[in-house]
């Protein structure tokens, strides 16, 4: 058992010294797990990495789970949102300082995204205990997850009103901007790969599902015709079934300037990034190339007396447009001439939320070596 404070400051003072005096002394015997250490070390320079602080009761089994999750680059244990700048673990365990227990979590958006990682979370503590976790009671215990991209707000929220819906009790984790982070004592970190048999409110099992833990791949599917025209437009159905054309200029896509991904109508399937549409003057979406060559198949059309290479969606064969060889040469000489009816588009800001953010990095990284080579 870890620790448990219903008496006043000076008994939960004195507990924490004990606690704290233990840890260390089996710090000091055990050693450092280095190669944990090291994936604390990985990547920490890389602007791609995403970062989210979890706060789930004792730090210690906390640290430990997510440290196991495949895509997570970087664990750190420390105190979040409390009334002062660096407290000890003493005073943090009297309860005056408001802080939380708390784990920074620093994971590769390619490699999962932020709704999956928090539904490891969920899976590892109470979402209705209010300042209680196993054993562990006092406002340091509470759960809360505290962002520093704004942007995170709405798919956090998303998050957690899906949870909500396996509740009759209030969810009680706060939701909040980080305010302050801490990090905690050097004992604290790693605790339980320093200390196999430390305490832990987490179930042993939960750590193997952690390093198991594995976000599914979306799957996308060719639909019926009979189901495509209960979910299309007439235009959109006869341009990605019968192979009609739009008129240029007068479609929804072609003077589209905003950051985003763009995909298969029928399927949902990702074909095309912001950062790869130009403006060719010809009324319709163009494009220097998919995300991936796989994601399209080329056939030639010999329709209208002309000889032209046909664009059509991979997995759910719909009719997206043609390709040219007048495009930018410095992008590669292709242009991707779509018809924005095969298409919707994803703004950047809702990518995360609808199950695109493992493209976030890619798109931001073009975006950022195009504002590069315009200067």
């Amino acid at each position: 058992m870890k620790r448990i404070y219903h008496g006043p400051w000076t008994l939960a003072g004195l507990a924490c010294a004990i606690l704290a005096a233990v840890a260390m002394l089996s710090l000091f015997s055990c050693g450092e797990n280095r190669q944990a250490g090291n994936k604390n070390r990985h990547h920490m320079d890389n602007k791609d990495l995403k970062t989210i602080y979890l706060a789930g009761g004792c730090f210690w089994g906390v640290e430990k789970y997510f440290s196991l999750i495949h895509g997570v680059k970087e664990t750190e244990v420390g105190y979040a949102n409390g009334s002062t700048a660096t407290p000890t673990y003493e005073e943090v365990c009297s309860g005056r300082t408001g802080h939380a227990e708390t784990v920074k979590v620093v994971f590769d958006p390619e490699e999962l995204s932020l709704p999956f990682l928090l539904e490891q979370y969920y899976s590892i503590i109470d979402p209705v205990s209010v300042n209680k976790q196993g054993n562990d009671r006092g406002v340091q215990y509470r759960t809360g997850i505290y962002y520093t991209d704004e942007k995170d707000k709405p798919i956090i929220e998303a998050s957690l009103k899906r949870l909500q819906q396996h509740f009759k009790q209030p969810v009680a984790i706060e939701v909040q901007p980080l305010r302050q982070f801490s990090r905690a004592e050097k004992y604290h970190q790693r605790y339980l790969d320093n200390n196999p048999g430390g305490y832990c409110h987490i179930p042993p099992g939960k750590f193997q599902e952690a390093a198991q833990a594995r976000e599914a791949a979306p799957v996308y599917r060719k639909k019926p015709d009979d189901e495509l025209r209960r979910s299309l437009t007439p235009e959109q159905f006869a341009v990605t079934r019968n192979n009609a054309t739009e008129p240029p200029f007068r479609n929804e896509y072609f003077n589209n300037d905003k950051p985003g991904i763009y995909v298969d109508v029928t399927t949902g399937e990702p074909l095309f990034l912001s950062t790869d549409k130009f403006d060719s003057g010809c009324g319709w979406p163009s494009f220097s190339r998919p995300i991936k060559e796989e994601l399209i198949q080329e056939k030639q059309d010999l329709s209208h007396g002309m000889r032209r290479t046909e664009v059509r969606s991979k997995t759910g064969d719909a009719h997206l447009g043609h390709v040219f060889t007048d495009g930018p040469k410095d992008r590669g000489g292709l242009r991707y001439c779509i018809n924005s009816a095969s298409l919707k588009f994803i703004p950047e800001q809702d990518m995360e939320a609808q199950g695109y953010g493992k493209y976030l990095p890619q798109l931001r990284r073009e975006a950022a070596d195009r504002k590069s080579a315009e200067k």
